[in-house]
């Protein structure tokens, strides 16, 4: 059986691996990920219309001066996407968040089967946590890098508003501003936590290391007399 403090530190592990599967399956079912406005003008009328989504389902608004709007839109990102490299990437950061999602689950698995048991020399202790934590955040944070390069540089928002809103000949467009909403600044949390759940892990083993040395220095400082009897 373990230690309790073993137990403890494994159990407080479990919790922020737990925390960041559930943080990523918060951020995976919510579409407030970005919301972009993109200005409109033509030789009739001014606007703007407003996308905000997530991963798989947005919102649009579409405001004009001077000429009749259509009304507010419910939409699929990946159905109405194009085949193009913008869906390509957005296909990517769904799955490489489904397996920061599995990375994270398997890391919680681990540390509750440590604090109950001692698999310490396998792949099912720490070294185990190590990896699945480690991939995990890995993962998340290319998920971020390429949603905000998908957005910012590949113009993701500008598809979308086109694709709803085809431009009139004479119109022109322009993207006035990207603001990036809670889901999305959510997976900053998740990295935390992976973060605090090594820390933790190291803390033990490094504590585990420590009592190891002082209960062999006894040995090694007893006379050789005394060890030899």
């Amino acid at each position: 059986m373990p230690t309790t403090k073993k137990t403890l530190m494994f159990l407080s592990s479990f919790f922020t691996s737990f925390g960041a599967f559930l943080v990523i399956c918060t951020v995976l079912g919510t579409q407030e990920w970005v919301s972009s406005t993109i200005a409109i003008s033509d030789s009739s009328s001014n606007g703007s219309i407003t996308v905000t989504y997530g991963l798989f389902r947005g919102q649009s608004t579409e405001e004009l001066q001077g000429g009749l709007a259509e009304g507010d839109k419910d939409f699929g990102v990946l159905g109405t996407l194009n085949p193009s490299s913008r869906k390509t990437l957005h296909s990517v950061v769904i799955l490489f968040l489904a397996l920061s999602l599995c990375a994270s689950l398997l890391s919680s698995g681990l540390t509750f089967y440590n604090s109950i048991s001692n698999p310490y020399q396998t792949f099912l202790g720490p070294l185990g946590v190590y990896t699945w934590n480690g991939l995990s955040a890995s993962l998340t944070f290319l998920a971020l890098a390429l949603f905000v390069g998908n957005v910012q540089s590949n113009g993701l928002s500008e598809e979308l508003a086109r694709v709803l809103y085809p431009p009139q000949p004479t119109a022109t467009r322009r993207v006035e501003t990207h603001r990036y909403r809670y889901s999305f600044w959510l997976m900053l949390l998740v990295l935390l936590l992976n973060g605090i759940t090594v820390v933790i892990i190291a803390f033990y083993q490094k504590a585990r290391h420590k009592q190891k040395q002082r209960q062999r220095k006894p040995i090694e400082d007893a006379p050789r007399d005394g060890i030899l009897f």
